[in-house]
């Protein structure tokens, strides 16, 4: 709505001033800095695209030094898209962390495994040992025993149906 274009230059000089100054005010507050784990940054919205476009043809240097003050300037569309990718990066950790937790805790059941086989490895020991040595007193009685007690009932001193069985190993 200018009359003329010295003035929409001036008043575009304006706008572009204007900004660069609220752009200097957030890059001095430095919000990121009392936050932890944040980008080093701050968003600078500004509700249209048009309110950029005509600031950046008066200021072909104010995006960069934003940047450099650590603010993005950010309209409609580019708030949404840093919005979708702020959310993806969210996702992407909570799947991080999921993943960390998933690795300490088959770490923990590897540990775990590892006790149990050894575990069970030493009862398999132990119960081989145990019917090696039921099977040598199994064999002691069948070779040793049995003979000396199935003579008794050569001299009739068993009762009668009272006859010692035979063990398997």
């Amino acid at each position: 709505e200018a009359r003329d274009e010295a003035e929409r230059e001036a008043r575009l000089r304006d706008h572009a001033r204007l900004l660069r100054t609220h752009i200097k005010q957030l890059g001095d507050k430095a919000y990121y800095a009392s936050l932890d784990s944040t980008p080093d940054l701050v968003v600078m919205f500004l509700p249209g695209e048009s309110l950029l476009g005509p600031a950046l043809d008066a200021d072909p240097d104010l995006l960069g030094d934003a940047m450099a003050r650590h603010v993005l300037v950010a309209t409609p569309t580019t708030l949404l898209a840093l919005l979708h990718s702020v959310a993806y990066g969210w996702q992407q950790e909570r799947v991080a962390e999921s993943a960390q937790a998933i690795s300490e805790l088959g770490r923990e059941l590897h540990a775990r495994l590892a006790k149990l086989s050894g575990h069970l490895s030493a009862v398999g020991t132990r119960l081989n040992s145990t019917v090696k040595a039921y099977n040598d007193a199994i064999g002691s009685y069948e070779a040793r025993v049995l003979p000396s007690a199935r003579r008794f009932a050569d001299h009739g001193a068993v009762a009668e149906g009272a006859e010692l069985a035979s063990l398997e190993e």
